[in-house]
Formats: C-alpha cells, structure tokens, sequence
C-alpha cells in the first residue's frame, strides 16, 4: 500500500492565530513542532497499515515547515514552493489513498483560520457553480488520479465540510472553533492518538471511499477580496471578468483548472 499525506498547520491542534501560521510569527516554531508530530502520528497510524511507501508533502505558507530532523523515518517528504500541484505535489495514479491534515474551512465560512489558498487575495472560489475550499479542490485533484481521500484532519467544521464533499470520508476532529482565533484543543498526545486511531481506520475502511472525480468542463469562478487584485489578475488572457471583483474561465481538464487557478492568485497577490 502507499499513501499520500498532504500536510497543512491551521487545522493542527493548538494553532489559532496567525503568529503561529506566519513564516516571522513569534510563536511558528511551536506551530511547526506541533504540526510534524501529527504528521507523526499520521505516518504512525499507516505503518499499522502495511503502508510499503508514504510521501508527505508540506502545504502550508512557504512549504517549509515540516522539521527534518524530527519527522518520522519511515516516511519521504517534499518542501519548498512554488510547486506544480501545491498542496497536492507529488499526488500521482500510484497512491492507493491520500490524507488532508491540519486542513481548515474555506474562507468566509466558521472555522478557525479559515480562508482559501490566500487569505489576502481570495474571497470565493465557485467551480460549475459550487463553492470550493482547499479540501474540495484537493480531493478532485486527488480523484483525477483515481485517489481516493480517506481522512481529513481539523476542526470540527472542517470535518462538516469533508463530509458534505466526500462521501464515506472519515474524519479527526482534534479541536472545536469557537471563533475566528480562537479553540477548544485536545491536548497535544490526544490529538496525536486520535489522528493515529483515524488513520488506521480510514486505511482500513478504504474500500467504503470512492475517488472523488469531478467531470468537465469545467466552468470557474474566482472572487477576489477587492477590485484592484482583479485587476492585477486580468493580465491572463484565460479569464473574462463578470463582475467587478470576479473573474470566470473554462477547461475541460481539473488539474489544467487547478494551475490556472493558482496562477491567477501568484498574479494578483503580487499587488495584494
């Protein structure tokens, strides 16, 4: 078996704040430890598996998170950005399952720190019509490779928002939002067992998990915070802008809708 675990830090226990997410934040070291060790316990949780080759890419801010010298041996893992997939590099038809953890809610919705891809550029992204968070879009790139995603890890409304997308998908809830910045945590160990036990009943249940495969064409949406990243983003001859703050595009292929998505917000947060 070989499993793919795509690592993200707002959804970590004990991470609320952005000093704890942001690359010169006074407290991001301790958001790193926190976030390799549940990396860790996920990695621990597939091994009980049989898992033969795990790959954990880092997908948060910078892609430079994870700690080296602290992450689990039995595992590879990528770093640095940028990278063609993102959140989702190095996902390919090989994997028998994927993991979203430390993943968080779309922007505008509850949850703690929640946003999309951007919390400075992206208001709302809509794919043929539907509203798309990271998780959604993660789980159709994973599905364009036949990848079914078994588990999610966050707060208790980022489960709500993995379930409404994947059926079947199993969650860890390791602490619940009670504001923007603010939680209730498990503590550390907890939070730990628990993505551990989850895991190792995702794995095991992985035949109740279908791929999540989206069908094109596909018809896109991006919203930005305000009219002058749109602007910025309009250089690309891709889009047609709808509204004032909204720029739409179609393709018939996800992952091609996935990268033009990710170009648009590198152009427009280079005046954000």
């Amino acid at each position: 078996m070989k499993v793919f675990i795509s690592a993200d830090m707002e959804g970590v226990a004990g991470v609320v704040h952005r000093e704890h997410t942001a690359r010169n934040g006074q407290e991001h070291e301790r958001a790193r430890l926190l976030m390799t060790e549940e990396v860790n316990a996920c990695i621990e949780g597939v091994l009980t598996c049989g898992a033969k080759e795990i790959v954990v890419n880092d997908s948060h801010g910078s892609m430079r998170n994870v700690i080296p010298e602290v992450i689990h041996p039995a595992a590879d893992y990528i770093t640095g950005s940028p990278k063609p997939l993102a959140m989702m590099e190095g996902i390919g038809f090989h994997y028998d399952a994927a993991i979203l953890l430390g993943y968080h809610s779309k922007m505008g919705s509850k949850g703690v720190l929640n946003h999309t891809f951007h919390g400075g550029v992206i208001e709302n992204i809509k794919i043929n019509q539907k509203d798309m968070g990271e998780i959604a879009i993660s789980a159709g790139i994973a599905g364009h490779f036949g990848v079914p995603v078994v588990l999610v890890t966050g707060c208790q409304h980022t489960a709500d928002e993995a379930k409404d997308f994947i059926p079947g998908i199993e969650t860890a809830i390791v602490k619940r939002t009670i504001n923007e910045l603010s939680a209730r945590h498990l503590s550390p160990k907890n939070a730990r067992n628990l993505i551990k036990e989850q895991t190792i009943s995702s794995i095991s249940n992985i035949a109740q998990i279908k791929p999540v495969v989206m069908k094109g064409p596909f018809e896109v949406e991006i919203t930005y915070l305000h009219t002058g990243l749109a602007d910025a983003a309009a250089i690309l001859p891709i889009v047609k802008r709808i509204s004032p703050k909204t720029h739409c595009f179609r393709t018939d292929d996800f992952i091609t809708a996935f990268r033009y998505i990710r170009s648009l917000i590198a152009i427009a947060s280079a005046v954000g």
